[in-house]
């Protein structure tokens, strides 16, 4: 079903249409506010895959108690 939706041609028409709407000066500012949105929402994935248990931080073996 959209098989080929993305083709170079129909790239370029997307492009054009968004210049025709957006105008060359707002274009680029939309561009900027995508790109931190993307960013900003790729830390906050990154944040959460961080490990959040503090006994284990540090050491190698969980097994093995800090007071040996």
């Amino acid at each position: 079903m959209f098989e080929g939706l993305l083709q170079p041609t129909h790239l370029l028409v997307i492009l054009g249409i968004a210049l025709l709407v957006f105008g060359p000066k707002k274009l680029p500012e939309l561009g900027k506010g995508l790109g931190e949105g993307i960013r900003g929402f790729k830390s906050a994935l990154t944040s959460q895959q961080e490990p959040t248990d503090t006994k284990t931080i540090g050491n190698k073996d969980p097994n093995v108690s800090s007071s040996e």
